[in-house]
């Protein structure tokens, strides 16, 4: 299944700031980023593919700004991370559960999506962890990398500009798509959009999807309610997970992209219901045989 997709580009947030965007946001198109300064470069995130990671070091050079020697990753998905390696000179650094979430998957988007060309993809896991919080100076600006706990993953990490007052979340913020909790918890994303609210950013850089502001959260947190009460009612009439997505009525929400992904954010949302901890595994297999369902059919396709 072939997907039609705009052209990556380069927005200016800040002086030596820039987001990376990639339309349409879809299914390993992720949203990477850069500070630059005093004649260092730090990159957040990459990229899926051999391809998309050499346009955004081309898009990088096209500022002017020196090579990455710092690399942070947001989360261990391919989509964010098998461009690493396409940096070899770049020091990776990302939470401590993010490298061993990364070395734990391996190249599972080649096992998820078997015909699409991801090039020349070694794991490159970060080298350099931390467990709390921990700051990078570059030039100027300050950028401080903090983990909100388990949400859209077990290592997540945000990466916050204070002066610039620019914040980019990963994939705690899909930006017109639909949030993606079953790596991670639901309750745990709720109080990670808290932690976002408390930092005051300007500008949010989202992990799928255009820039945008602090109200993206709102939209989070509707959402992610929403499959809460959902599960709740769900559950208690006995319903399985694809039983209770497809008697849904996703009403707003229903324009936002890969909408597949209620169910298996029903799947998180009944395994905590269950007391099952956060970022507990959960089968894969079987939340890409409902999401296929909830897909008409159709497995969901790679837009990378």
């Amino acid at each position: 299944m072939s997907v039609s997709v705009e052209e990556p580009y380069t927005v200016q947030l800040a002086d030596g700031v820039y987001a990376y965007v990639q339309p349409d946001g879809g299914w390993c198109l992720s949203n990477a980023g850069f500070v630059t300064g005093g004649g260092r470069t730090l990159l957040v995130d990459t990229a899926a593919t051999e391809r998309r990671s050499r346009w955004l070091a081309e898009a990088v050079a096209a500022t002017g700004a020196p090579a990455p020697s710092v690399i942070v990753n947001t989360h261990h998905h391919g989509d964010h991370t098998y461009g690493n390696c396409l940096f070899p000179d770049a020091t990776v650094l990302a939470h401590e559960d993010s490298r061993a979430e990364q070395l734990d998957a391996g190249h599972q988007l080649h096992l998820i999506w078997p015909q699409t060309d991801f090039g020349d993809i070694r794991i490159s896991a970060p080298s350099l962890t931390y467990r709390d919080a921990l700051t990078v100076h570059v030039g100027e600006s300050e950028v401080r990398v903090f983990h909100p706990g388990v949400a859209h993953t077990r290592g997540d990490s945000v990466v916050w500009l204070p002066r610039e007052r620019v914040v980019f979340t990963g994939d705690l913020v899909f930006s017109g798509g639909t949030p993606f909790v079953p790596f991670g918890s639901l309750a745990g994303s709720l109080r990670a959009l808290e932690r976002l609210r408390e930092l005051g950013a300007r500008t949010v850089v989202p992990g799928h999807g255009p820039v945008t502001d602090a109200s993206a959260y709102d939209d989070m947190e509707r959402y992610l309610r929403f499959v809460g009460a959902l599960a709740e009612a769900g559950r208690a009439a006995g319903r399985t997970p694809l039983e209770a997505a497809r008697r849904a009525d996703l009403g707003k929400f229903a324009s936002w992209r890969e909408s597949e992904r209620l169910v298996a954010n029903l799947h998180r949302a009944y395994a905590e219901l269950a007391g099952e901890p956060a970022g507990s595994r959960l089968d894969l297999v079987a939340l890409l045989t409902d999401m296929t369902a909830m897909n008409g059919g159709q497995p969901v396709a790679c837009h990378a």
